[in-house]
């Protein structure tokens, strides 16, 4: 009995040295997650912007109207409602060089008599000064015997490579005629407007799609048939509708980017074929206007012209003008295309007139 109890004792003083020596060791340290840990170096920058496409370029597309040359009626002569659209389309690379311009301008004189009523034939059409070509008639007054277009195309082809800051310091003289070295041989137009528009096109250029290898358009359309004669109770209406397009196109043909825009340039007029409105006023394009436009109230699909035509715009990116020329309309030219029918509901007619003849001048 003795040696059990000596045996219990040895075996109890054992364990509690053993516990002892076991809480005065320390823990060991956690293993790192290496799964949760985060890496010294991120292999992606999420706040960074993807690079673009190499050869990738902006589209940009600015329109500028006038009224200041529109003048009353008189006994003697016809009131004119005269809007001047400067048009400059541009493409820009990354370095914030154009790559590719075409410039037009839109003139359109709209007659009216002392009582107030529209003279000029509604249903005509208006040509731009590069459809004009030599029916513009400059080249027998110009100095140098070059005709608008030809001047327009010379301008167009020197700004390719320049910035919008070397465009603006392009030297002219008091009435805005270049007289940089390399232009007075060639250009004599005064170009102030078109420096202005190659500012805001470039501007507002857009990553649409577009290539440096691709072809640039540019095509115009203008109507004056919603123009109406003044009343006794209600000045006349001298309005001249443009539809316009930027619209780039790849070596088959193929749309890779396409802006689309419209100016409405009203000039109203009395029962005396006085001019009533305020000729020094903007004459904003549709897409400048924005929300204040009002289609949205009037649409059935509550969307605003812009972002209709921005919409239709990137629905045609990849088609051929072919392709867009089939696209479905009703009686009425307004869009009934499947794809599209709830983002584009407004006319498209003239949509596919300048789209075809932006293809047609496209270099």
């Amino acid at each position: 009995m003795k040696k059990l109890l000596a045996l219990i004792l040895v075996l109890s003083i054992a364990l509690f040295a053993f516990v002892g020596c076991a809480k005065e060791q320390p823990a060991p340290a956690p293993s790192p997650a290496p799964s949760e840990e985060p890496n010294e170096e991120p292999s992606e920058e999420p706040n960074e912007e993807e690079p673009a496409a190499e050869g990738a370029v902006k589209t940009g597309l600015a329109v500028i109207t006038s009224l200041g040359k529109s003048k009353d009626a008189t006994a003697d002569a016809e009131g004119t409602a005269q809007s001047d659209s400067v048009i400059v389309a541009v493409t820009v690379d990354n370095d914030g060089k154009v790559v590719k311009a075409v410039i037009d301008t839109a003139q359109t004189a709209i007659k009216f008599n002392a009582e107030g009523k529209v003279t000029s034939d509604l249903t005509a059409s208006y040509k731009s000064k590069q459809e004009l070509k030599e029916e513009y008639g400059m080249s027998k007054a110009s100095t140098i015997g070059k005709e608008w277009y030809e001047q327009a195309n010379t301008l167009a082809d020197y700004v390719v490579g320049k910035t919008v800051d070397e465009i603006k310091a392009i030297p002219t003289d008091d009435t805005g005629v270049p007289t940089d070295a390399d232009l007075v041989a060639s250009v004599t137009m005064k170009i102030d407007g078109y420096k202005d528009a190659f500012e805001k096109a470039m501007a507002d250029a857009q990553d649409l799609g577009a290539n440096a290898e691709d072809k640039l358009g540019l095509g115009v359309v203008t109507t004056i048939d919603k123009s109406k004669d003044a009343t006794a109770d209600a000045d006349g209406l001298a309005q001249a509708y443009s539809t316009y397009t930027a619209t780039t196109f790849d070596a088959e043909g193929k749309i890779t980017s396409s802006i689309l825009n419209a100016s409405q340039a009203n000039v109203n007029f009395d029962a005396t074929g006085k001019i009533t409105s305020d000729l020094a006023a903007p004459a904003l394009t549709k897409n400048e206007l924005g929300d204040d436009y009002g289609m949205r109230k009037a649409s059935p699909i509550g969307k605003e012209w812009f972002e209709q035509a921005a919409a239709f715009a990137e629905y045609i990116v990849g088609k051929t003008v072919e392709e867009v020329k089939a696209f479905e309309t009703d009686e009425t030219g307004h869009n009934t295309e499947a794809d599209i029918v709830s983002s584009v509901t407004f006319g498209i007619d003239d949509f596919k007139l300048i789209l075809e003849e932006a293809l047609n001048t496209a270099k």
